[in-house]
């Protein structure tokens, strides 16, 4: 099994490398941020498996940042850890509320870290990781990276694929193609509007070549005028 990327989010730089090192020792793969800002672009370009997260940042505190990412479709599933000097009940209660998964405070045992972030991935990985999505006949399974459609199998490349699981995921729901350039590309990428409509028409190609499907697949995928994409089964 891949090993499972964390984001260490502390604007103490002993911390980060302390915690590093510990996940590191742990078999877990790590990244780091020191503010807030950089910490969303790491999450928007590197898709971490979960973020620890101290609460006093420079540049918007750390539950700010998690309220942001529980409110965007694209990191509302990112599981978070605080892990902060701030121990009174009502800032765990407070951090709790606002969606975090678990709550370890400094200073720490870097054992019952590592139990916590294994806790919280275990339940992650049962709710999200390697769930085959479906909408009628069509299926992706992304343990397999593979879809079908009426058992039929699809072709269709990376991109495209990854466009279809962003779909998926977030159906009935409106997307600029800002909005699906980071989610698909990440944040740092540059791609020219067009660049976005031409993946939109290979993956509704992919979708409208199974002859004899009940259903045309690439229809779900709707242009919304003015504002984006999105992917529904009614009408548009």
């Amino acid at each position: 099994m891949p090993e499972s990327t964390i984001l260490i989010v502390d604007d103490e730089p002993a911390i980060r490398d302390m915690v590093g090192i510990t996940l590191d020792l742990a078999g877990f793969s790590s990244l780091s941020a020191a503010n807030a800002l950089e910490a969303h672009i790491s999450i928007i370009d590197h898709k971490p498996d979960l973020v620890l997260l101290d609460w006093m940042l420079p540049g918007g505190s750390g539950i700010e940042l998690a309220r942001r990412l529980r409110r965007d479709a694209v990191t509302a599933n990112i599981p978070i850890i605080m892990l902060t000097a701030k121990a009174s009940e009502d800032n765990k209660v407070q951090g709790l509320s606002e969606g975090v998964d678990d709550y370890v405070t400094k200073p720490f045992s870097p054992r019952e870290l590592v139990a916590r972030i294994k806790t919280v991935l275990r339940r992650a990985n049962g709710n999200q990781k390697g769930k085959v999505l479906r909408v009628f006949d069509l299926q992706l399974d992304p343990t397999s990276h593979r879809i079908s459609i009426e058992e039929t199998p699809v072709e269709m490349g990376p991109t495209e694929f990854r466009l279809l699981k962003f779909f998926l995921l977030n159906q009935e729901k409106v997307f600029s193609r800002d909005h699906i350039q980071d989610a698909v590309w990440g944040a740092n990428v540059y791609l020219e509007e067009r660049t976005i409509d031409v993946h939109i028409r290979r993956l509704r190609k992919a979708l409208s070549d199974i002859e004899g499907a009940a259903i045309d697949y690439s229809r779900l995928i709707q242009t919304v005028r003015g504002a984006g994409y999105r992917f529904s089964v009614r009408p548009s």
